[in-house]
């Protein structure tokens, strides 16, 4: 069973509310009404309603802010439409089922009346205590609108008014956008969310905060539906990675 068949099996009676909850009805039930294999019973062991109630929300409001940044310049192109398919596909491995239901969560989101802001201000209220997993999500929206290897005003107004509802720092923001300006020393420094002049010793704190908040172990445990505990796992490489190229640079031992 897929993904999408684990997640609503564990959705099940409670409503999760609010703009996130009435696009996931919408795209959740139009998927019933198209896919035979989505029927319940659903698989549900080892998952809490609480925890399913976190998937819920943070796929849904992915691809429901997703779709609104795409849309910030009045338009969306081809183009950003490939991009999201490409992060569906490559970034989070979605199988058929859950890339059908994303596309609709992506879709219904361009036509609703909400605002971004409006998608954003509820995932912050479910996330608000984790602050890497709204880092996370400022992330994605990084990765997506910068594929085609810019970023416009546009969209970056919008990213940096979720950074300020997230209640995330400007330095926070800039390393995370740094990350993406290719390989050198200084992109390493951004991913661990440092820079060169702090000491081996800050560079390790950093560091190990860092592995521990990525861990995969802990990242289950969130509440994340299982393609981004793989984005999650992704960074948590990519954590390592930066580490190992700065302690080779610094001989940090």
């Amino acid at each position: 069973m897929g993904f999408i068949g684990k997640l609503v099996g564990g959705t099940i009676g409670f409503a999760i509310g609010g703009p996130l909850g009435a696009l996931a009805g919408a795209a959740f039930g139009h998927s019933y009404d198209r896919a035979g294999d989505l029927e319940y019973p659903f698989e549900t062991r080892g998952i809490t309603g609480n925890q399913a109630q976190s998937q819920v929300i943070f796929f849904v409001a992915t691809f429901s802010m997703l779709a609104k940044l795409a849309r910030c310049d009045g338009r969306i192109t081809p183009q950003e439409v490939d991009a999201v398919e490409r992060f569906m596909a490559e970034d989070l491995g979605l199988d058929p089922d859950s890339r059908r239901v994303a596309r609709g969560i992506f879709n219904k989101a361009v036509e609703s009346v909400e605002t971004f802001q409006d998608y954003a201000s509820q995932f912050y209220s479910q996330f608000h205590s984790e602050p890497h997993l709204l880092e996370m999500m400022v992330d994605i929206m990084l990765r997506v609108s910068l594929s085609d290897g810019s970023l416009s005003a546009q969209e970056e107004s919008i990213i940096l008014s979720a950074v300020r509802l997230f209640h995330l720092s400007e330095e926070t923001y800039s390393n995370l956008k740094a990350k993406y300006h290719g390989g050198d020393l200084n992109t390493y420094y951004s991913v661990l969310d440092a820079n060169a002049e702090n000491t081996d010793e800050e560079i390790k704190k950093k560091y190990r905060k860092l592995v521990s908040e990525y861990h995969p172990d802990k990242i289950a445990a969130k509440g994340l539906p299982d393609a981004f505990i793989q984005f999650a796992n992704d960074k948590f490489r990519e954590i390592q990675d930066a580490y190992e190229k700065i302690k080779e640079q610094r001989g940090i031992k």
